[in-house]
């Protein structure tokens, strides 16, 4: 099988071209495919599809074999995928996701996708939830970006115990389904400093869906302004996200190829 190893600031997946290759199992790829010893090594799968109804489909697996519905640096690298390797030549793409259909601008230069912004849908910000996680009594902002998150606002988000504390509130009774954890610190005008427990994968270099999620707990929290350019800082690197009166929000940032491969892995079949 051939695949394609691809980054956005460091959120790194394993994609696999679905026009030219079958996969049988792709939760069971996931986790092969993701470890890093024994695999490639990642935070998880993502497959480009074709669509019946859009110009293209992002099927995304965390490391752990889940299925997520969105991936906000996973879709800005099917964006440069499909126009790099020549599957498309519009820069304005519609992608079928598990949490909706997504509309994705590419900027070209010379010919490759130098950068890529995603109109991510309409966020859903709730009140301020307390939550005890352990022994510690907190308070999130639960955000639903497609996909769900949790933000955490904090005086110093390096101090954070990020690996203690991420696996309680992601399998916490608050959230049946589980839920991404954001500890967000607010160190300028717009501007945000973040790192994130991924549900399904862990503490990640980066997750596009939870800076909008961040960016848009910031705005109705009165941090951050609507309908001006938030640049949100990650572990591996920034995005830029803005926030629409009506709370629709764009995210905006780089996509990277790594290498490309192939690969004879067996699989357990039943």
């Amino acid at each position: 099988m051939k695949f394609t190893k691809m980054h956005g600031i460091g959120n790194d997946y394993v994609y696999v071209n679905c026009f030219e290759e079958y996969v049988e199992n792709p939760a069971e790829l996931a986790v092969e495919m993701s470890k890093y010893h024994y695999g490639v090594g990642s935070d998880g799968l993502i497959m480009i599809c074709p669509s019946e109804v859009e110009d293209f489909e992002m099927k995304m697996y965390n490391s752990d074999g889940s299925e997520s519905e969105m991936c906000g640096n996973g879709i800005r690298c099917v964006g440069k995928y499909v126009y790099d390797k020549g599957y498309t030549d519009k820069t304005h793409l519609s992608i079928e996701t598990l949490s909706g259909i997504r509309e994705l601008s590419l900027e070209v230069k010379t010919g490759i996708v130098q950068s890529v912004s995603v109109n991510m849908g309409m966020v859903i910000c709730e009140a301020p939830m307390p939550l005890t996680v352990g022994e510690r009594n907190m308070v999130c902002m639960p955000v639903s970006v497609g996909n769900p998150h949790a933000v955490f606002f904090t005086q110093n988000v390096a101090a954070v115990p990020i690996l203690e504390l991420g696996p309680k509130i992601e399998h916490a009774h608050a959230f049946p389904d589980g839920v991404n954890a954001e500890f967000v610190q607010v160190i300028g005008d717009n501007e945000l400093r973040m790192r994130v427990w991924e549900r399904g994968s862990g503490v990640t270099m980066a997750c596009g869906t939870g800076a909008c999620a961040s960016a848009a707990a910031a705005v109705v929290g009165g941090y951050c302004s609507y309908n001006s350019p938030i640049i949100v800082h990650l572990d591996g690197g920034d995005l830029t996200i803005q926030v629409a009166d009506n709370r629709s929000v764009t995210m905006s940032g780089p996509a990277e190829f790594v290498y490309e491969g192939d690969t004879e892995i067996c699989l357990h079949r039943t």
